[in-house]
């Protein structure tokens, strides 16, 4: 099974080579990385998350062109039924990986019903939080052009992929709240400092734009 893993490894990361930066390979590694960190502790199948980890964004350069109106986790799902076509994996494990890939998104209205499923969302979540959740965000604005804060938008009001989709307005309509979306033990237990330290870093960045501090 680790050739197999190996080889899908491989293909991902090549898929990679002209990926936006917040979402690039490095983003992929770290999700890898934190699943099996909550995998062991979960008792998920490792080689299934390891496979839906490595292929959990494959789809993510889809939703980029079409400025966020195809969600690349159902794109992804699509990319990686076809990719997984090619091995020889047990059926229910590749329905799983599939599965996963499928329901890993925040912004889904498809919800993870197996462990790994559950463990990779965790992982992606926790990715998105904390200091490099921060760093992510701002990069993500300024691939898309968005200005640094806009203090007379409201957040809810303004719309994805356009000058006002800022860091704290991302911040404000979904990192802020994926503390409260965690499905593991540990998943949970680890967004409780990334949140913590997010919520002080968005305060006194706030303070710091009106010229305070």
């Amino acid at each position: 099974m680790q050739n197999v893993i190996n080889e899908i490894r491989s293909y991902c990361e090549n898929s990679f080579k002209k990926a936006k930066h917040s979402h690039n390979w490095d983003h992929t590694e770290r999700v890898y990385k934190l699943s099996m960190h909550i995998g062991k502790i979960e008792g998920a199948d490792l080689d299934v998350l390891a496979i839906a980890a490595f292929l959990h964004d494959i789809g993510r350069a889809v939703q980029d062109l079409a400025k966020g109106k195809i969600c690349h986790a159902e794109e992804g799902a699509r990319i990686a039924s076809r990719v997984l076509a090619d091995y020889d994996i047990l059926k229910d494990k590749k329905d799983n990986i599939i599965h996963s890939v499928l329901c890993h998104r925040f912004r889904n209205s498809h919800e993870p019903q197996t462990i790994e499923a559950k463990v990779l969302f965790d992982a992606d979540k926790l990715d998105a939080i904390g200091a490099v959740g921060i760093a992510r965000d701002f990069l993500f604005a300024g691939e898309i052009g968005a200005v640094l804060h806009n203090p007379h938008a409201n957040p809810d009001d303004t719309l994805p992929y356009t000058k006002d989709d800022t860091g704290y307005r991302e911040y404000c309509v979904k990192l802020s709240k994926i503390h409260k979306k965690m499905l593991t033990e540990e998943g949970k237990r680890m967004a409780q400092g990334r949140h913590a330290f997010m919520v002080a870093f968005f305060e006194r960045f706030l303070k710091e734009h009106e010229g305070e501090l």
